[in-house]
């Protein structure tokens, strides 16, 4: 599941994970992540953390608290590579913190890890 608000990150990330042979489902923000995730449990989460609604902070801070959720792959994609953020990501259960620009060598060398640790 990749979580953006900018359509142009969905669709390129999107288009990277397809060329490997993943399915990829999309949310434009953390509410439509959470009914995602309900609606389709993935194998990982990519997720921005600004966005409307519900930023990525929030929306890890809910699916942690979810029993059947909590212990899915989650993979925070930001610019926001400061400490203090990467440790509130942390805190809250980050599994993953990947700051932008990414290569992406390394997204889908995490992505296959996950993918594999839920097969």
């Amino acid at each position: 599941l990749v979580v953006d608000d900018s359509i142009t990150v969905r669709r390129v990330t999107q288009r990277l994970l397809q060329r490997e042979g993943y399915r990829v489902a999309l949310a434009a923000d953390g509410v439509q992540a959470l009914e995602r995730v309900r609606e389709e449990r993935p194998a990982v989460v990519l997720c921005d953390i600004e966005m409307p609604r519900m930023d990525g902070f929030e929306f890890l801070r809910q699916l942690r608290a979810t029993a059947d959720l909590a212990d899915l792959p989650v993979v925070m994609i930001t610019s926001r590579i400061a400490d203090k953020h990467r440790d509130h990501a942390r805190a809250l259960g980050v599994d993953h913190y990947l700051g932008k620009p990414y290569a992406e060598d390394t997204l889908l060398g995490l992505v296959a890890g996950y993918v594999r640790l839920g097969t």
